[in-house]
């Protein structure tokens, strides 16, 4: 009997699947047939399920925080399914700071490293010690250290070589005793004194005024990837938009702000049947309903097209989107 997949993911479009597997406990998986397409799912935060879905979703919600004081630093060892906010307010709490900046980023712990969540000049990969995965295939639990997960920008071995053949279990990570703030962003530079428990509530401040509560009003958070672009057309850029804001990546290239791109292209408030660009931050976008997930596609698309037109830049979307039994990747179209 088909299940409605609604409310497992925050941008709710109306969707079903045949088949939902909730794990509590990591040897479920040993018994998990993975022989139908499969989706591994968290809170949902950063999926969209455009229709419905033929295969099985997995979602993980196993519990569990084990802490260990070593010698320079503390090693926490998370359960795949714990929320990720309420573990970064536990370190607080706990005297461990170093994840105050990922403050309120939607989402499981175990969905975190995917896509290398990062938020305010931090990354998770900063603190990673190693990440424990279910290996599909050998029905074997696995670690990786950091390195080895392959951490890039919003990216990691878990998108590309370990793609649907890995359910992560466990993160692990090592917060130094010795804090030191990362204040590189401008809401945290005005802070008059520095404290974790300060950084964490200027960056819940920041991001509760720009982003809305997906269960007020259903998104899926900052929707495209900020653009890595080569400085050439950085220099072009700004020499038409001086305002442009850009943050060192490499030598040869710059990160770019996707939202400035999508606000300055005047797509603010553009509206495809029930999905529209946000008001306050044009990264998001949200649903008011009576939307399916072929008016999710057309709008990314339409983004991509003006941004591409305006900017010569190709925007990416962060959001997985999972379109009947795979994944979904909007790619721009250059015009001829």
């Amino acid at each position: 009997m088909a299940q409605s997949l609604q409310p497992f993911h925050t941008f709710s479009l109306p969707s079903q699947c045949p088949q939902i597997s909730v794990i509590t406990d990591n040897r479920q998986l040993q018994q998990q047939s993975f022989s139908l397409p499969f989706c591994i799912l968290g809170e949902g935060s950063n999926t969209v399920f455009l229709n419905d879905y033929q295969g099985v979703v997995i979602k993980m919600a196993t519990t569990g925080i084990t802490v260990t004081q070593r010698v320079h630093d503390y090693l926490l060892e998370i359960a795949a399914g714990e929320n990720w906010h309420q573990l970064v307010a536990y370190t607080l709490k706990q005297g461990m700071p170093g994840l105050e900046n990922l403050a309120l980023i939607p989402g499981t712990v175990g969905a975190a490293p995917v896509q290398n969540i990062g938020a305010y000049g931090v990354e998770l990969a900063k603190f990673v010690e190693y990440v424990e995965y279910f290996d599909i295939a050998s029905k074997q639990f696995i670690r990786l250290s950091a390195e080895q997960c392959e951490f890039g920008y919003r990216d990691s071995i878990f998108k590309h070589g370990l793609k649907n053949k890995a359910v992560i279990t466990k993160v692990a990570f090592a917060l130094p005793q010795l804090w030191q703030p990362e204040l590189s962003y401008g809401p945290l530079q005005q802070l008059e004194q520095v404290t974790p428990q300060a950084v964490f509530e200027q960056v819940i401040k920041t991001r509760n005024s720009k982003l809305p509560d997906p269960y007020v009003l259903a998104n899926a958070g900052s929707f495209f990837k900020n653009p890595i672009i080569a400085n050439a057309l950085l220099n072009e850029l700004l020499l038409v938009y001086p305002q442009l804001p850009h943050y060192y990546y490499d030598g040869e290239h710059h990160k770019v702000a996707a939202g400035w791109l999508i606000e300055q292209a005047g797509l603010k408030g553009h509206r495809i049947a029930g999905i529209e660009v946000h008001q306050q931050q044009a990264l998001v976008l949200v649903n008011h309903g009576n939307s399916r997930g072929s008016d999710l596609v057309a709008m990314v698309k339409y983004i991509q097209q003006q941004v591409w037109q305006r900017y010569q830049i190709k925007l990416q979307h962060e959001v997985r989107l999972i379109n009947g039994d795979a994944e979904y990747l909007i790619n721009l179209e250059e015009p001829a």
